[in-house]
């Protein structure tokens, strides 16, 4: 008889995509509502974007057990930042938050994939990207998750953001406006949904601007 090992993970990968998009005064936060586990989809109807804050949302892929497990380590960190400071914490201030807190568990890591947008204390859309163990980059535009390998390209295409390493430094906000980038993720995601099956069902957007926050939705294929 043939020597078997039993062998066990304490991750999983339950598939979906995530994308953001900064502008000149607005942000848009994307991500489909599949939950997925190898060829069996768990739920439709899985919101994976979170209010962190005021003006900061978080889009998360990965192992979603994880990714509630961080969100809920977030919120309570943000409370306790909000009775020291009588405030609400600032978009780039969660994003040092959101890394540190990746980082802390860099050992035995939480097994999500981040986008963190919202607007900066000028008012202007900021995306930050992130790996598991909290290594994160100012962006003008993300994408995490199954998905990400077919729509980075076509963002990177339409948008075209300036090197960091050009000097002097130019902004990385979209030119674009905020229907357009809108527009642009259906797009994104209507194209992806044909070749990823871990990506479909429905799509949620939220958009940040001066005036709060808009969440629409669109349905994407099913199967």
């Amino acid at each position: 008889m043939p020597i078997q090992q039993a062998n066990w993970s304490p991750y999983d990968n339950n598939g979906g995509t995530c994308v953001a998009i900064a502008g000149a005064d607005y942000c848009v936060v994307a991500a489909d509502t599949r939950m997925s586990t190898g060829y069996n989809i768990l739920t439709r109807d899985y919101s994976k974007i979170i209010q962190l804050a005021e003006k900061s949302v978080m889009a998360s892929s990965g192992f979603q057990a994880d990714v509630r497990a961080l969100q809920k380590v977030l919120e309570a960190r943000h409370l306790a930042y909000q009775h020291q400071h009588n405030k609400q914490m600032s978009c780039p201030a969660m994003a040092q938050l959101l890394s540190n807190t990746l980082y802390y568990k860099r050992f035995f890591p939480y097994y999500s994939f981040n986008v963190l947008g919202g607007l900066d204390s000028e008012g202007k859309g900021c995306v930050f990207t992130y790996d598991a163990v909290g290594s994160y980059e100012r962006v003008g535009y993300s994408s995490q998750g199954s998905g990400s390998t077919l729509i980075m390209p076509f963002l990177d295409n339409q948008l075209k953001s300036p090197s960091p390493l050009l000097l002097p430094a130019k902004d990385a906000v979209t030119p674009l406006s905020e229907s357009e980038a809108v527009d642009l993720v259906k797009t994104c995601f209507a194209s992806a949904t044909e070749r990823d099956i871990y990506t479909g069902d429905k799509l949620e957007i939220l958009v940040l601007n001066a005036k709060g926050v808009l969440r629409e939705y669109m349905e994407l294929r099913k199967d």
